[in-house]
């Protein structure tokens, strides 16, 4: 099979270990992975701020990017949704628009073949058991676009479950939103900041070390308000607990230095 990563605009400008640790682990599973370097934002901010003419070029560009591939698997749950959900919307209003049937075309392709990290682990690669080991004390969020748009299930437990060394924590009140939500947060700062404030509560109150979901932009939501407060608990991507192995933790690994670096940065 031929797998492209899709890395995500946040993970390539402020998480680019996330990306590392999805090659990582794949790699790990026997599984080749590419990254081609035409790949670009999925529109979503502009989508979702009202822009649906100036996210159809993106849309071609995925296609462009992608189309020569199998799989394309993101450590995204947000992305993968973008591009599932309403990539089929966006091409559906050009052609009602009279503009062609080329965005139909492209997201027909697209939509098929894109996954987020969780589902390509469980329902392609059929393992749920990486071997992986982590040795901390997790709580794991469930974003909004991976349990609602995605309905991720529990995928993402059952992989978390396996992680030999990991404590899973139950996390009060895990399907309420984080209040990061993309550009809610800008509009609707106020909000934004009591939602997250809730959300924090629940984490510290698990007394996890760690806290994991399957979209950076939630843990960075997330992880700026644990900072705020003083917090030691460490917003970790899923991915990079997935790469983690023993060997890499004896020997101070790439996901074990970079979980220092962040709480030294936070």
């Amino acid at each position: 099979m031929r797998v492209a990563l899709f890395v995500t605009c946040i993970n390539d400008t402020l998480q680019p270990r996330t990306g590392r640790a999805v090659v990582t682990l794949l790699e790990r599973l026997g599984v080749d992975v590419d990254f081609p370097a035409e790949q670009s934002c999925c529109g979503q901010p502009q989508f979702n701020t009202g822009y649906r003419h100036a996210t159809e070029p993106l849309v071609r560009r995925f296609d462009r990017a992608f189309k020569d591939y199998d799989y394309v698997v993101t450590p995204s749950g947000s992305c993968a949704a973008m591009v599932r959900d309403n990539y089929p919307r966006i091409a559906a209003r050009a052609a009602a628009e009279g503009r062609g049937r080329e965005l139909t075309e492209a997201a027909a392709r697209a939509v098929p073949k894109t996954y987020e990290l969780t589902e390509f682990l469980v329902d392609v690669l059929k393992v749920t058991d990486v071997g992986a080991y982590y040795p901390h004390t997790v709580t794991y969020h469930p974003t909004c676009h991976g349990l609602r748009v995605l309905r991720l299930g529990d995928r993402p437990r059952r992989l978390l479950e396996q992680v030999r060394g990991l404590t899973l924590k139950e996390l009060p009140g895990a399907e309420e939103c984080c209040g990061f939500g993309g550009t809610f947060a800008v509009k609707n700062p106020a909000v934004s900041t009591a939602m997250g404030a809730d959300k924090v509560r629940a984490v510290t109150g698990t007394g996890a070390e760690a806290v994991c979901t399957v979209d950076n932009s939630c843990l960075l939501h997330i992880g700026g308000m644990l900072a705020r407060q003083g917090s030691p608990v460490r917003p970790v991507h899923l991915a990079e607990i997935l790469a983690s192995t023993e060997a890499d933790t004896a020997a101070g690994g790439a996901a074990g230095r970079a979980a220092g670096a962040e709480g030294g940065a936070r």
